[in-house]
This record gives C-alpha cells, structure tokens and sequence, in this order.
C-alpha cells in the first residue's frame, strides 16, 4: 500500500507543469552562450549535475525526484523538441576536494555542452577555510574552462543544519558569489532563492526534509524548475530567430 502511495505521488509529481505549485520568483538570470548556439545549430546539448548529496539526490523518493531527473523533464517541456539529456553525478558527503579527485572521469570524459556544479553547503558543515575553498573551486572551474565546457555555480541551501553555522554559511555563500563574479560564471543562487520562498510563506518543511538538511521531493522539484526556467530563458532565440532543427528531427521530416 505505501508503496503504491509513493510510486503514485512520484508519478503526479513527474506530471506537473513547469513551476506548477513551486513559488513564484524571478527567472534566473544566467548567461549561456555556449549552451544557446549548440541548441540553436540542433546539436544535442548534455548538462552534467556536479556536486554532493544535494546533486545526487538524497532523501528523495526514488531517482526520477532527483532534481537532475526534473530538471532534464522541465527542459524538456519548456524546450520542445531540443535533443537535451540531464547526467547526474553528484555523491553524497562530498566536498570539492573529493569532487576534485573524479572531475576527468565523471565529469571531462562525459564531454558536456554545460556542468551544473553544486558547491558550498559541505564546505560549510566541514568548516573548510574559505582561502582553501577558493581555491579548490578555481581550480576546477580553470579545468572546465579548459576543457571547453560552460559552467554554472550553485550555491548551498537554506536548511537548519547550515543555519545553525550562520558566520560560516554567510562566508561561503560570499565567497561562492565572487569566485563566480570574479571568473565570469553564472551563479544560480539557491541560497537567495529559498530565501524568497520563505518570505512568500512557504514553509521550510515544505523543502527541507525532517533531517534539517536535504530536500524534500517538493523542493528538489522547485530548484529544478527556478533552473530550468533560467535556462530556458538564457538559450532561447531572440524573437523571430528560429531554432534549427534537431538532427533527428530533421531526418524523419524529410521528404521520402
């Protein structure tokens, strides 16, 4: 019986619409040249979630919760017919030093158009200085660069368990702010985001879950659809530029 309540719930879940019963808020602002123009020349375009347990999913009902898994369904919805695929490789407990250690395998050799890489909030817990965060973050964002794959920063949660370090948290989430003023990235802030939910009245419960740390379904789903709509709205065409069409597509139209 619970089980069929979950699987129920998951596959309501997996049916709303983009945004739908998440908190009004402003699009993202986010800059994705790189992203736009493969998308708008029909290539297949795969974003790679990077990060820790927030990335990988804990406590969500099943891997379709997952905020990779929403994020790639809102696209998909709010991009139709766009060849777009979702990778998640995030690992629990992480913090960028261990992220560092398996950026080439799970993250170079994937070769993706654009890496979401959730930092921050493990750093916070684990009081990482910030000169060594800093680093270790840069670090990685010149692999990246260097690899060719665009990049967007996301910042930690609001959650009790990194309230109850507020000097710490206050710090990373500034620093997380420069290091992506400072090299040029985009910063998806979920901290300031969750922020505003709070002040519209959602309730934490609502997001976080009873261990005061990880998402809830609901809000894995309202991340994923604040994302998605900054996306969505940083590669698509300006008004009477059309996007070409996917290869596929393209393929299955033409005339026999």
């Amino acid at each position: 019986m619970l089980r069929a309540l979950m699987i129920g719930g998951l596959a309501a879940l997996l049916a709303l619409p983009a945004r739908a019963g998440c908190p009004a808020g402003p699009v993202p602002s986010l800059a994705l040249p790189a992203t736009g123009a493969a998308l708008a020349a029909g290539r297949s375009v795969t974003i790679l979630a990077f990060g820790s347990s927030s990335t990988e999913g804990f406590a969500a009902s099943g891997p379709g919760a997952t905020y990779p898994a929403r994020l790639e369904a809102r696209l998909r919805e709010a991009l139709p017919g766009r060849p777009i695929a979702v990778l998640n490789r995030g690992r629990g407990g992480e913090e960028v030093q261990e992220m560092m250690l398996r950026l080439k395998r799970d993250v170079l050799d994937a070769a993706p158009t654009l890496v979401v890489w959730q930092v921050g909030s493990n750093a916070v817990l684990r009081g990482v200085p910030p000169e060594t965060y800093r680093a270790r973050v840069e670090a990685g964002l010149d692999q990246l660069r260097a690899a060719g794959i665009e990049v967007i920063l996301m910042d930690g949660q609001e959650a009790p368990r990194m309230e109850a370090l507020p000097e710490a948290k206050a710090r990373i989430e500034a620093l997380t702010a420069d290091i992506a003023r400072d090299r040029g990235v985009p910063l998806f802030a979920r901290g300031a985001l969750m922020r505003g939910w709070r002040q519209d009245g959602v309730p934490d419960t609502a997001v976080i879950g009873p261990d005061g740390l990880h998402h809830t379904d609901f809000g894995y789903d309202c991340v994923a659809a604040a994302l998605a709509d900054g996306i969505a709205a940083a590669v698509r065409p300006a008004p009477g530029v059309a996007l070409s069409r996917a290869p596929a597509a393209a393929e299955a139209a033409r005339p026999r």
